[in-house]
């Protein structure tokens, strides 16, 4: 953490030379308020549409801002960069306008469209490791053997002053915000907006949001080692360590750092999507996902959040929006042992039909040991209303002789 005397790595004034730069090559996005998620949430909401950059993310901000500020000679060699995809997008869109070569380097498991959008901007693109961290390493690797200038998405002064642009505008629209509500995973973002945002207005709250499983930046604030790894939808915040001047500047600027489950960034994810009609990635629902955690934290308050991204596997979207379904009760299984003779089938699916539910999915098993032989199992994903409609099929069923039961979540 700087002394008194040591003065942080990124300034104001570094803010808004990185908004002069980058003005009219990134999209100034829509600041808009949400009455529906004020409604949900208890707070006055507004939402920062960074999912409408033309890479869907934020991180052309910071990327062209650094591009911008290369050396003759490193834009002749070409850059390079480690990236679970965001960043890669937005450095190879802008590297590619620019004329300068670009290698990424991304984790074998990164999304495939982030892999493919990364490849359709012109960059090459080398797939190593299960992390970012084992990524990082190999991106240096090459950067060492072809002389390629390293391109940090995070803990780089220049690519942090262009992240900080997206809180200048924000209170440039609104500046009666009190609280900034920030996805993090290295801390670029979440560092620079607190540099524009304190120094417009030293009251601000700015508060970060990570993936619990991923505590790197919440780790170094309160002096916790909760573990960090492991699946997350969040893929964009799943850092394992952060930047040491960006967390230069989250101890010095930032007011608190929250964590979130997978069930409350899913919750988020759908939320935007059913009541704004926009799509964000894991990442860009964190700060939805934070208020709907701690609702009394933001409660009445003015509060200004980033949708930071809105690139989103598609089967990986298509699997959330089921899971929603599934936690609101309007899709479920029923498990009913039939009579192993025509007919029955038939007849428990007529039910069903008569009472309005939708039968989604059927597997009839006819070889489970546990039952005997002239007994067969039926379990039927049924969409329905809401979770009433649901328990008045089963009723009828079971009035109707059947021993119809829902399954457990977690079979």
């Amino acid at each position: 953490m700087p002394g008194d005397d040591q003065p942080l790595p990124v300034s104001a004034e570094d803010v808004a030379a990185a908004a002069a730069a980058i003005a009219g090559a990134v999209v100034t996005t829509e600041f808009a308020p949400s009455l529906t998620l004020s409604k949900i949430t208890g707070a006055e909401l507004r939402l920062k549409f960074e999912n409408q950059q033309f890479t869907a993310s934020f991180k052309e901000r910071g990327a062209l801002n650094k591009l911008l500020n290369l050396s003759e000679e490193e834009r002749r060699v070409g850059v390079i960069a480690m990236s679970a995809g965001n960043h890669a997008q937005g450095l190879a869109y802008h590297a590619e306008r620019l004329g300068i070569a670009t290698t990424i380097v991304m984790p074998s498991a990164t999304p495939f469209i982030k892999v493919q959008h990364t490849k359709d901007f012109g960059a090459e693109v080398v797939l190593h490791g299960d992390s970012l961290e084992e990524a990082n390493r190999h991106a240096h690797e090459l950067a060492a053997e072809r002389g390629l200038a390293f391109i940090h998405p995070y803990d780089d002064p220049w690519v942090i002053a262009g992240q900080g642009t997206v809180a200048a505008e924000m209170l440039a629209d609104w500046p009666e915000m009190e609280v900034l509500v920030v996805p993090v995973g290295g801390g670029g973002l979440i560092g620079g907006m607190a540099v524009a945002a304190k120094t417009q207005n030293p009251d601000i709250q700015v508060i970060g949001v990570e993936a619990a499983s991923y505590p790197a930046m919440y780790n170094h604030l309160k002096g916790t080692e909760l573990p960090s790894g492991g699946p997350t939808i969040a893929e964009g915040i799943a850092v394992a360590r952060v930047g040491q001047q960006t967390e230069a500047l989250v101890r010095a600027l930032v007011d608190d750092i929250l964590l979130v489950d997978e069930e409350q960034i899913e919750q988020a994810l759908c939320l935007f999507l059913m009541v704004e009609k926009t799509l964000v990635e894991g990442a860009g629902a964190a700060g939805l996902a934070a208020l709907l955690a701690e609702p009394e934290r933001f409660a009445g308050r003015r509060v200004g959040i980033v949708l930071s991204g809105g690139n989103i596997d598609q089967r990986l979207l298509s699997t959330v929006l089921l899971r929603d379904l599934f936690r609101q009760g309007r899709m479920a299984r029923l498990r009913v042992p039939l009579g192993d003779f025509p007919g029955e089938l038939a007849r428990v699916t007529s039910i069903i039909g008569a009472h309005g539910g939708n039968i989604v999915d059927v597997v009839h098993r006819r070889t489970l040991f546990h039952v005997p032989a002239k007994v067969a199992t039926a379990e039927f994903a049924i969409e329905t209303r809401d979770p009433q409609q649901m328990e008045t099929i089963r009723e009828k069923l079971v009035e109707a002789g059947l021993k119809a039961e829902l399954v457990p979540d977690d079979e």
